[in-house]
């Protein structure tokens, strides 16, 4: 049976460990994606990511981490126990590649949508990895605000 799959790709101008550290420590991710997390990501455990935009928090299931390289994890930000797998390679100009799948939804209009709103998360961040990483900025901050709910 076919499925869809969100898909976002960049190229950062930073080594791969460094990359790599921003997306598995939570006191960097905090800087440009998360409020805060329970533990860094290790494989064959569970953290929870909390949002500044949304209540609650998401149990993230870590599969595997290979360092420098390769995150997997199963996540509900997307659906139930959604697999994204997060790719670093290195280029011959000290940059990374950062490549992120999200698996798998149904080939429904509800799937469709669903891929079209993971693909946008995940290549928003990218550029907040991006922006981040290179320049310092967090371009999270105050982005969602209006997804807040009212209090």
């Amino acid at each position: 049976m076919k499925s869809l799959t969100a898909n976002a790709v960049i190229q950062i101008s930073k080594p791969a460990n460094e990359v790599f550290e921003a997306i598995v420590d939570p006191a960097k991710m905090s800087n440009y994606f998360i409020k805060n997390a329970t533990a860094r990501l290790v494989a064959n455990t569970t953290v929870q990511w909390s949002f500044p935009e949304f209540p609650d928090s998401f149990p993230v299931q870590v599969k595997t981490v290979k360092a420098n390289e390769y995150i997997s994890f199963n996540w509900s930000g997307g659906g139930d126990d959604q697999l994204v797998e997060i790719t670093l390679n290195n280029t011959t100009n000290n940059s990374t590649i950062v490549k992120v799948i999200e698996h798998s939804m149904p080939v429904t209009e509800e799937g469709i949508q669903q891929m079209k709103q993971q693909t946008e998360g995940w290549a928003n961040f990218l550029a907040c990895l991006k922006a981040y990483l290179e320049y310092g900025i967090n371009l999270r901050k105050g982005a969602f605000d209006f997804m807040k709910p009212a209090e």
